[in-house]
């Protein structure tokens, strides 16, 4: 239908009907021709905004039943994209462009002007279709696994940059007349470019390096103590790394700074299945001692050093015999000690717990002594790396061992408080 109006030779008839029937009824030629150029202004607005209107509501519905057909599967991913507005904005836009010549042929000047216009507004929401159409694209690629922990956000970015800006300077350069693009011109952007992003081409350097070396990836826990960021990664952008962390709040940190600047990644913990426990006890210096006969007949009742004292009681008399040791003083030979018997038994503890990963590094050792007393820590690996799950397990461990020390008469250090200085005082 439109092909068979634009092809009449008497369009420019029709155009001017509504000057003619206003010329007849008295009023001037200028006056006529101004409300005739304005009623046709009107028209080609109702026209834009009716088509434009119509496919907004046609588009959304026709794009939802081809995205739930298996053969189209990709038009799903650009729902949360502004395609379907910018198409059904491109269209009107399109039609409107070739009628616009032909119905303003009595006004070529404002026909030009309109032109200009209308070219400009169809270049800006043609980069705007290809902006969403990158959208889609990267939310197709993040559905693959392969993808889901890429950085795919600033390789998208990049490419909405180039096309806007290749479609920006050839706008630019259209409304010049063609006189814009010149060698020096050119080399002056370039240099202002550099200078305007460069922090969105560092970002964009960090981010192929980011991916390339596989440093960071979204959902990854990091640690990055420079700006405050202590927990998971949500989103890797040209220019921000966005982390949610444990108080739920947000940290953004600079791509760049991914690059440039020293931070902890905790991801190691989920790829070995293990999540370190690294804590200390502190056992006062006066209350280790020497185990007399009695002593480690005592001890033997508790089921998980019983062997242990008696082959480590053996080793020690036999040696002591070789040497020819005098015993009548304790100190002389060999002796077992009760912070050994209780790091046996905390060794044996451990093994029993299934919640632990002896894949990894397990030990109970002392550490050196400090004004608090004797450090005892504890190194495991917990199999659970979930918050939760993992401070139940490190719970659970250190509220035996510390009730547990009083069997060995062992005093775990605690500083005194103000009753127990108070009590000391009466």
């Amino acid at each position: 239908m439109i092909n068979l109006i634009l092809s009449n030779n008497n369009l420019e008839v029709y155009t001017q009907w509504i000057k003619n029937a206003l010329i007849n009824l008295g009023l001037s030629e200028s006056i006529a021709g101004g409300i005739n150029l304005l009623a046709l202004l009107i028209v080609y607005l109702g026209f834009l905004y009716f088509v434009a209107y119509m496919l907004l509501k046609i588009f959304p519905k026709i794009i939802d039943s081809l995205s739930k057909s298996k053969r189209v599967k990709f038009l799903k991913y650009l729902e949360n994209t502004r395609f379907t507005k910018n198409l059904a904005y491109l269209i009107p836009l399109l039609v409107i462009s070739r009628l616009t010549p032909k119905v303003l042929t009595l006004y070529p000047t404002i026909s030009k002007l309109l032109m200009v216009v209308l070219n400009i507004a169809t270049v800006i929401l043609l980069l705007s279709l290809i902006g969403s159409l990158l959208k889609g694209v990267e939310n197709f690629l993040r559905s693959k696994p392969q993808f889901k922990e890429k950085p795919l956000q600033s390789y998208t970015q990049v490419l909405t940059i180039f096309v806007w800006g290749v479609g920006l300077v050839s706008l630019f350069n259209y409304i010049a007349g063609g006189n814009l693009i010149t060698l020096s011109a050119l080399g002056a952007a370039s240099a202002v470019l550099l200078l305007i992003f460069k922090d969105t081409i560092l970002g964009f350097v960090a981010s192929i390096q980011i991916s390339v070396s596989d440093i960071v990836r979204i959902g990854d826990w990091i640690e990055f103590n420079k700006y405050g960021a202590d927990g998971f990664v949500m989103n890797i952008s040209l220019v921000a790394v966005t982390v949610e962390n444990w108080d739920k709040t947000y940290t953004t940190i600079p791509t760049y700074s991914l690059i440039s600047d020293s931070f902890k990644n905790w991801r190691g913990i989920y790829d070995n299945q293990g999540r370190r426990i690294k804590r200390s006890i502190y056992i006062k210096q006066n209350s280790i001692r020497f185990l007399d006969a009695d002593d480690l007949e005592r001890l033997k009742k508790i089921e998980r050093v019983k062997n242990y004292i008696d082959h480590r009681q053996l080793d020690i008399d036999r040696h002591n015999e070789a040497i020819n040791a005098d015993k009548s003083i304790v100190v002389n030979g060999r002796n077992q000690t009760n912070i050994g018997v209780y790091k046996k038994y905390i060794d044996t503890y451990l093994k029993e717990q299934t919640s632990l990963n002896f894949d990894l590094l397990c030990l109970v050792r002392n550490l050196a002594p400090t004004e608090y007393g004797v450090p005892l820590e504890i190194y495991c690996f917990s199999k659970r790396t979930a918050f939760v799950e993992y401070e139940a397990i490190q719970g659970l461990i250190f509220d035996h061992i510390t009730a547990a020390a009083t069997h060995f008469d062992l005093e775990i250090f605690e500083a005194p408080s103000g009753k127990d200085l108070k009590s000391l005082a009466e």
